[in-house]
């Protein structure tokens, strides 16, 4: 199934998504971990905060296609490391058709729209090629399993 038109927004302009964002963050990378949704969801909906992180959605009207984060810190023992791309999701049928290098891009320039001049993220070694077509330079490889990148704001 391909998107040929999708929307990439502030998850504070489209909350009706949150549910969707905190469920397949959940199942991604914590269910198996024994946290609960619920915990999931309050991590989410820290986006609603003024001050809090910012989640991107992407969407095709009302129909949730994907999102990606941008997060303080997504390694605890790189705390050198700020801000973050993380928490990229597309979900299955949306896949291989752009969005989930649209949502890292959105990401990015958020952190650059922020004032930062580097961004970061990490990836398992299986994902690192994706990243690294997008311009994203692998500087370090199995930080607690995972490759970490940086992308730095265009000259």
């Amino acid at each position: 199934m391909t998107h040929k038109t999708y929307s990439i927004s502030d998850l504070r302009d489209r909350p009706e998504f949150a549910a969707d964002v905190a469920d397949r963050i959940w199942n991604a990378w914590w269910r198996d971990d024994g946290h609960e949704l619920a915990f999931i969801r309050g991590l989410v909906d820290e986006n609603f905060a003024s001050t809090g992180p910012r989640a991107l959605v992407a969407h095709d009207g009302d129909s949730f296609l994907g999102t990606a984060h941008l997060i303080d810190n997504d390694l605890e023992s790189r705390p050198q490391y700020s801000p973050w791309v993380a928490a990229v999701w597309v979900d299955e049928a949306a896949r291989k058709s752009g969005i989930g290098a649209a949502l890292v891009r959105a990401g990015a320039e958020a952190a650059f729209g922020q004032g930062f001049d580097t961004v970061y993220l990490c990836a398992k070694p299986a994902k690192s090629a994706f990243y690294e077509r997008l311009g994203w330079q692998r500087i370090e490889e199995d930080v607690e399993g995972l490759n970490v990148f940086l992308m730095k704001r265009p000259a």
